[in-house]
C-alpha cells in the first residue's frame, strides 16, 4: 500500500520569534479538497551529551516554566540564523555547563514532535572536557549535575528526568554503544 502524499498550496507566516515562526499551510488532499496544518518551523536544535574522563555524564537542571516544575537535562537549544548545529553545541555547552569540549562526535538527529515541528534535533557526544566560563544568562539559569549511566538510567525510570529531548538523546548515545 501506497501511502497517499498531501501537495502544499500555500504557506502562510502568522507569527514569528528569535526561536522559530508559526506556519499554517494549506494543502491539497487525492479529491482535490484542500486543508489547513499548523506547525511550527525551526531553524533546528541541539543536544549534547557531555562525557568527562572519568565516566560521569554532565546534565543541568533548570526550571521549566511550561511544566512548572525543574528538569534534568542534557545541555541544548535552538539554533540561531547562520550557525551551524556543531558551533551551537559547543556554544551551548559552555553556556550552560560551564564546560569546554576538545571533540564533538555527532551520533544521530531526530525530530521531537513530527505533527507539530519540522524541527531536526542534532545530538552531540562531547569529549575531552575542560573547565571554561559559565555565561551569565538570566533567563536560563542551570544547575551541573553529575551522573553515572546507572544514575540516569534510575532517574529515568523514576521519571525525574522526563525530557523528550534528553530521552532521545540518551536513546541515541545508548544506541551508539554509550561511547566515551
Amino acid at each position: 500500500m501506497t501511502l497517499p502524499r498531501l501537495q502544499r498550496t500555500q504557506t502562510q507566516v502568522l507569527d514569528v520569534n528569535p526561536y522559530w515562526e508559526y506556519r499554517l499551510d494549506t494543502y491539497r488532499l487525492d479529491d482535490g479538497s484542500e486543508r489547513p496544518y499548523y506547525y511550527v518551523h525551526s531553524r533546528g536544535s541541539v543536544m549534547i551529551v557531555p562525557i568527562l574522563e572519568d565516566g560521569r555524564i554532565l546534565m543541568v537542571r533548570q526550571f521549566r516554566y511550561l511544566w512548572q516544575r525543574e528538569s534534568l537535562e542534557f545541555p541544548g537549544g535552538g539554533i540561531p540564523e547562520a550557525t551551524t548545529p556543531m558551533d551551537q553545541a559547543h556554544r551551548e555547552l559552555q553556556e550552560e555547563t560551564g564546560f569546554r569540549a576538545s571533540e564533538l562526535i555527532d551520533i544521530g538527529d531526530f525530530n521531537p514532535i513530527n505533527g507539530i515541528t519540522d524541527e531536526r534535533c542534532s545530538v552531540f557526544l562531547a569529549l575531552g572536557l575542560s573547565a571554561a566560563t559559565k555565561a551569565d544568562n538570566p533567563a536560563e539559569q542551570t544547575e551541573v549535575v553529575f551522573l553515572s549511566r546507572e544514575d540516569i538510567a534510575s532517574r529515568i525510570a523514576s521519571r525525574e528526568i522526563w525530557d523528550g529531548q534528553t530521552l532521545a538523546a540518551w536513546t541515541l548515545y545508548v544506541t551508539h554503544g554509550a561511547v566515551g
